[in-house]
């Protein structure tokens, strides 16, 4: 067993193994944290209290409060009753534009899709990404595997989701873990964001299904391929295609599942992968 991690506790309890015995096992923290903008609460989710600057920055980029990282002037997290409060300052005309989405909004944002009034805002149109640049079935195995060696508490409690952006250059270079999977994406997103580091320029990979709030995110990041260990839904599939955004399912140590985008996915040495949306 790990030792005790940060983010975690130990718990003695007992399990069937053939018979009775005494277990110990490591359950990862969650808490309730609230997204707060000049003092009025946006959002409270349930989260993993670790990378929270990354969490709040990632979020207000995905969710289009701020356009950039230094539109947040002050930031500070506040331990409160229940939970913690990532309390960020922003400019008065920031602040007029989320009010009037606010008035939009039936109530507080409790996971990716909650609280919203209208169908249109939960299918809002995702962003159109760049070209960005090809990558191999090598890098996309490479990607794919190196994100489970990093997931130190995920290996220790099995109960938490992992988001990591892997570069051909540097190989995996951030790796966020959370028990929501859109949260561990939103952190990848604000370390992206702080360190002034494209999208573009590598893969996002998931270890969770990914839906279609996973794909709005990573088309706000600019993020032109996207893997999964898990098999996207159709409506995913249908708004990264539309995207142009490539997306591989099903990534696993024997290959993977190409279900859009596929031109940027070069065979090794033999041209471009099919594209199973294609003509």
């Amino acid at each position: 067993m790990p030792p005790n991690l940060p983010w975690s506790v130990s718990v003695k309890g007992s399990a069937w193994r053939n018979g009775w015995v005494a277990s110990t096992r490591d359950l990862p923290e969650e808490a309730a944290v609230a997204l707060t903008y000049n003092r009025v609460t946006h959002a409270v989710m349930m989260a993993t209290p670790a990378d929270l600057h990354d969490f709040a920055v990632g979020f207000s980029l995905s969710e289009g409060v701020i356009g950039q990282p230094s539109d947040i002037e002050d930031f500070e997290i506040v331990p409160v009753e229940g939970g913690l409060e990532l309390r960020m300052w922003i400019a008065s005309p920031l602040m007029a534009a989320l009010e009037t989405r606010r008035r939009r909004l039936a109530g507080a944002t409790g996971c990716g899709m909650c609280g919203l009034e209208s169908l249109a805002e939960a299918l809002r149109p995702v962003p159109h990404v760049d070209t960005g640049r090809a990558f191999s079935p090598s890098d996309i195995m490479a990607a794919a595997c190196s994100i489970a060696p990093a997931q130190i508490l995920g290996r220790a409690t099995r109960a938490v989701h992992a988001a990591g952006f892997w570069r051909p250059q540097g190989g995996l270079w951030a790796l966020r873990e959370d028990v929501g999977r859109h949260n561990a994406l939103d952190k990848v997103f604000g370390a992206l964001a702080v360190a002034g580091i494209s999208a573009a320029t590598g893969v996002v990979v998931l270890t969770s299904r990914i839906s279609i709030e996973l794909v709005q995110k990573a088309a706000r990041m600019g993020a032109c391929v996207v893997v999964g260990v898990s098999a996207p839904t159709a409506l995913a599939v249908r708004a990264a295609d539309g995207a142009g955004m490539t997306l591989v399912g099903v990534a696993r140590e024997d290959g993977f599942e190409v279900f859009c985008g596929g031109e940027r996915l070069e065979k090794e040495g033999q041209g471009s992968a099919l594209d199973p949306l294609g003509p």
